[in-house]
């Protein structure tokens, strides 16, 4: 089996402090960008929009927010009509808390969100165990307004009386960093094992996603 050299603590001890100061470089610039995105300007929206709430209820922009200022939605790729469940989204859906405790003390609420009717999203939140609140934007023009389309993303919202403003937005590799597991294995010596990191010659990899899947079918 390939592997790292074997060295004295001493020698590991080096490695690792220098090592060190280069992680310390990188949260200060996450900290730096995390304050340039909180100066983002922002749009309004209309609040004259109505989804469907997990209950088969209507629910406006406004309710979404559950009496919460802030509103952090995750958009599962999951289509009207459609059999194909991403393993990305479910995948990152198992990464996230149902317990919202800490979140709501700081005046936020997270919710999953499709173009999906809710009798298609029944059947997957069954199928998985999900509690997280998850609304149906099936029959409303959200997504085509926000230039959502058919993928996954996560977006941000404020809301200030009655007026909604969304502050923030991002997809791919944006999302990619929010997962806990995919953070946890950036700690280890293969890594996510996918051919696309740059990892030491004879390393174990395989093909990007080859195993980001649906949790039951692995």
């Amino acid at each position: 089996m390939n592997r790292p050299p074997v060295v004295s603590a001493e020698e590991w001890q080096a490695a690792r402090d220098a090592l060190l100061v280069k992680e310390k470089e990188i949260t200060r610039a996450t900290d730096a960008l995390a304050a340039e995105r909180r100066r983002l300007p922002m749009v309004q929206l209309s609040t004259d929009y109505t989804f469907t709430a997990p209950d088969g209820s209507d629910a406006s922009l406004i309710d979404l927010f559950d009496g919460k200022q802030q509103l952090v939605v995750y958009h599962f790729m999951l289509q009207p009509g459609s059999s194909h469940i991403c393993g990305g989204c479910g995948s990152f859906t198992d990464n996230l808390a149902s317990d919202q405790t800490h979140l709501n003390a700081r005046d936020t609420r997270l919710i999953l969100m499709s173009p999906a009717p809710q009798s298609q999203i029944a059947g997957v939140r069954s199928r998985f165990g999900w509690t997280l609140p998850w609304y149906s934007a099936y029959g409303n023009d959200f997504y085509a307004d926000l230039g959502l389309g058919d993928g996954f993303g996560l977006s941000v919202f404020l809301l200030d009386g009655d007026e909604v403003f969304r502050t923030y937005f991002t997809s791919g590799r944006g999302v990619d960093r929010l997962r806990t597991d995919f953070n946890l294995l950036d700690l280890t010596p293969y890594g996510r094992k996918e051919e696309w990191e740059d990892s030491p010659e004879g390393w174990p990899q395989e093909p990007t996603w080859t195993r980001v899947q649906l949790r039951d079918e692995y």
